[in-house]
């Protein structure tokens, strides 16, 4: 993510699946999933007893009634004997419920879905949930963070927003530890474009109304889905073989600077590439937003989405490299727990000074110094709490975190790091521990002082 407010910028192990297909043995113990995923900052978000492997979503949306229809279905584990299990699904109501094809009871108990199925799920099992449900979808209050989720649009809608906005628009496993793959078919009056993640399939059109289809088989965080209803223009081309996808609002100029910014994906994710390893999606592109309550960028997954502020006048390849980093730091390589998020935005960060010494416009060094000598310490990156979620310190102090890992272990050592580090973890979850191995493994030095100093410690860390 990448906020516009934020000063001096232009702008756990592995993930929870590999579950046995055997039986399981001894009598079944039946008990409800958990309300939540457990995450220390956000302990109601996501849900537990089963490990969801993807998400196939048919929705049809009227922006002229602001209504949504839609039928989802999903394909899950359990990893507990399940009597009953939770879905998040926020404003919009359920009409039917089904697991593997046999009625099921449900319930709604504020923005959890409660579904009890005929009979109970033993540990291990593959079942499938599908869920018919509709109504006016809308926003996720978040008095801390900002609200996130749905917005109707003048010309359609939008749903965005981190850490949390896929349930406002289908039933999901809403807590980045439970990735699984997602498909999107989605019906809106002919003349409206919809743009969402992955690769678009083929569109169709009957009675005055358009289907655009999407698929993203890389298994994604639920944050990181998006779809986006209005006016664009859409430019579709190929790079590296695979599908180019990016949307300017008809409401912006056809070569302004937002455009003249997307542009460039290609060439920014190709550098990127040079230092974190092979691109980790089927496709690449990017969506920009011209709405005043949408200030920051997401990097919904394979797809970044900018808003059109970060564009005002200029272009701005460095909120792409921002973006575009969190591909592979934050998307491929996901989050266990909402605490560990410097692990994306601090390589981000690390990205676009990277970015910018490569186009000449600065150099990792001077951006390095100048950022160490006007922060206040007393914000720390490894622990910042849900107030700070999005602060300085995650950006800032984890961008220098990771400059001064590189000049501490030496620049063969991190490179070694950051490669290893996207590939054993693509497509998976780690946190922080796990860095901190990883680092100690590939320069065969002790680091537990070093990021004891750069992530929690509150005085001035050690200039590398």
């Amino acid at each position: 993510m990448f906020s516009t407010s934020r000063a001096g910028l232009l702008l756990l192990a592995v993930l929870l699946g590999g579950c046995s297909s055997s039986a399981p043995s001894g009598s079944p113990d039946f008990r409800p999933g958990a309300p939540g995923a457990g995450d220390p900052y956000f302990p109601t978000y996501g849900n537990g007893g089963y490990d969801v492997s993807g998400y196939d979503v048919n929705v049809r949306y009227d922006p002229a009634t602001k209504t949504l229809r839609g039928t989802a279905t999903i394909t899950a584990t359990a990893t507990q004997d399940l009597s009953k299990f939770d879905l998040d699904l926020a404003r919009l109501a359920a009409s039917k419920v089904t697991v593997d094809g046999a009625a099921a009871t449900s319930s709604a108990n504020g923005n959890e879905l409660v579904i009890t199925p005929a009979t109970g799920i033993r540990i291990n099992r593959k079942f499938t949930i599908i869920v018919d449900y509709s109504g006016s979808p809308g926003q996720l209050a978040n008095k801390t963070l900002g609200d996130g989720g749905w917005l109707n649009t003048t010309d359609g809608a939008l749903a965005l927003g981190q850490p949390e906005s896929a349930s406002t628009w289908f039933p999901v496993n809403d807590h980045p530890s439970d990735k699984a793959t997602f498909q999107l078919e989605m019906t809106v009056p002919d003349g409206l474009s919809v743009l969402s993640i992955g690769v678009p399939g083929p569109k169709t059109t009957a009675g005055g109304w358009t289907t655009w289809r999407w698929t993203e088989n890389s298994p994604l965080a639920s944050y990181l889905s998006t779809v986006i209803i209005g006016k664009y223009r859409v430019t579709t081309t190929t790079h590296d073989g695979k599908p180019m996808i990016t949307a300017v609002p008809d409401s912006l100029p056809a070569d302004g600077p937002a455009a003249k910014s997307l542009a460039r994906t290609g060439e920014i994710a190709d550098f990127l590439a040079t230092q974190f390893g092979p691109y980790p999606f089927d496709a690449y592109g990017g969506i920009v937003v011209n709405d005043d309550r949408i200030r920051y960028a997401l990097e919904t997954q394979s797809r970044p989405t900018y808003s059109a502020s970060f564009f005002a006048t200029d272009p701005n390849p460095v909120v792409i490299a921002h973006e575009l980093a969190h591909q592979w730091f934050g998307d491929s390589v996901a989050l266990e727990r909402w605490q560990d998020i410097w692990l994306n935005e601090g390589f981000a960060t690390y990205a676009e000074w990277l970015w910018q010494q490569h186009a000449g416009t600065d150099t990792m060094a001077s951006i390095f110094d100048r950022t160490y000598r006007g922060f206040d310490w007393n914000q720390t990156p490894g622990d910042p709490g849900v107030e700070h979620l999005f602060g300085d310190a995650v950006y800032d102090r984890g961008g220098m975190t990771v400059y001064a890992l590189r000049e501490t272990i030496g620049d063969a050592a991190f490179a070694t790091l950051l490669t290893t580090w996207t590939s054993t973890y693509k497509d998976r979850n780690a946190d922080t521990a796990e860095l901190i191995k990883m680092a100690e493994q590939v320069s065969g030095k002790d680091l537990g002082a070093f990021f004891q100093s750069w992530l929690y410690g509150k005085t001035a860390p050690p200039r590398p």
